[in-house]
């Protein structure tokens, strides 16, 4: 097992040059779906990582709970032992499990106070709400989910603007990119150094609909003007694990996506090309450290079982 056990810690400081690289070569709906995977691997690595540091760290100081057969000195010439890491890794653990459980209440909380808001509305995909405050968002569950603008956004957008902005909160419900956002928020919980890609998905999961709003209207340059427009006056989703329009990612980034060329088809690129050679290593990476933290796993599990009484 070794230092091995401490890859999963440090794997994560390549989410920032792989965020941007991402970002800016892969597809939208690639890198949104590369880079929620790559957030969720490598957090719940790093989290078994926190878990087998408690266990050997703590085995051996007095009154803990473990197993007397654990605290032998057979097992502490198999294991590593560091009590420090031990005990620094029992608040880290906590800290995840308390930080998690927070961001997931809070996504459930808002979410069934947004459907209680739509009680005795229409039974219809889209929703418009009688407000002064500018807003549109995506608001999965049901049958189909909903689609809730405000009358205030309404009315600072014309017709085809309008249509533009349902296609956009359609493909944030076609695509569940509540899921991603959601995945990628408790990734960044349970290790911060994944907080580049929670902002990343953020941006790609919004540029994945912007280009699909494109695709279903056929015009980008109507698309970029509805996005610049709701930008301008929207406050955007009520929590960032719901997709709005305006409310997460660089506009003007988005605004000037959309007056470029499509982007390419979705396909992995070359490793010979810069953000090839960054998804790859990437990849490697993720694979690397969720292979570490399965053999450090099942080494300790075989250690203790042998020093485990019947």
């Amino acid at each position: 097992m070794g230092v091995f056990v401490f890859l999963p810690l440090v794997l994560p400081l390549t989410a920032l040059p792989v965020a941007r690289l991402a970002e800016q070569h892969l597809h939208p709906r690639l890198a949104t779906r590369f880079l929620t995977a790559l957030a969720v691997v490598l957090a719940v690595c790093s989290t078994l990582c926190l878990g087998l540091l408690v266990v050997v760290g703590t085995a051996q100081l007095p009154g803990n709970p473990l197993p007397d057969g654990w605290s032998d000195a057979e097992v502490r010439d198999a294991v590593p032992y560091d009590e420090v890491a031990g005990k620094a890794a029992i608040a880290a653990l906590v800290a995840v499990a308390v930080a998690c459980a927070v961001t997931g209440a809070r996504h459930r909380r808002i979410r069934r106070r947004a459907w209680r808001a739509l009680e005795g509305m229409p039974e219809r995909r889209l929703v418009v709400l009688p407000d002064r405050e500018p807003y549109a968002y995506a608001l999965p569950g049901g049958t189909q989910g909903r689609i809730v603008v405000s009358s205030a956004l309404l009315d600072h957008l014309n017709s085809t603007e309008r249509e533009a902005l349902f296609a956009h909160e359609r493909a944030h419900l076609t695509g569940r990119h509540h899921r991603s956002l959601l995945a990628v928020r408790l990734a960044a919980r349970a290790n911060p150094l994944l907080r580049p890609l929670q902002a990343a998905v953020a941006y790609t999961t919004e540029r994945w609909a912007d280009e699909e709003a494109a695709r279903n209207t056929g015009s980008r340059r109507l698309v970029a003007r509805a996005i610049g427009k709701a930008a301008l006056v929207s406050r955007g989703a009520p929590t960032p694990t719901l997709a709005g329009i305006g409310g997460a990612g660089p506009v003007p980034r988005r605004v000037a996506a959309l007056l470029a060329p499509a982007p390419a088809a979705m396909t992995w690129p070359s490793v010979f090309t810069t953000a090839g050679l960054a998804v790859w290593t990437a990849a490697a990476g993720t694979v690397g450290s969720a292979l570490s933290s399965a053999n450090a796993t099942v080494t300790l599990f075989f250690v203790l079982k042998a020093a485990t009484p019947l």
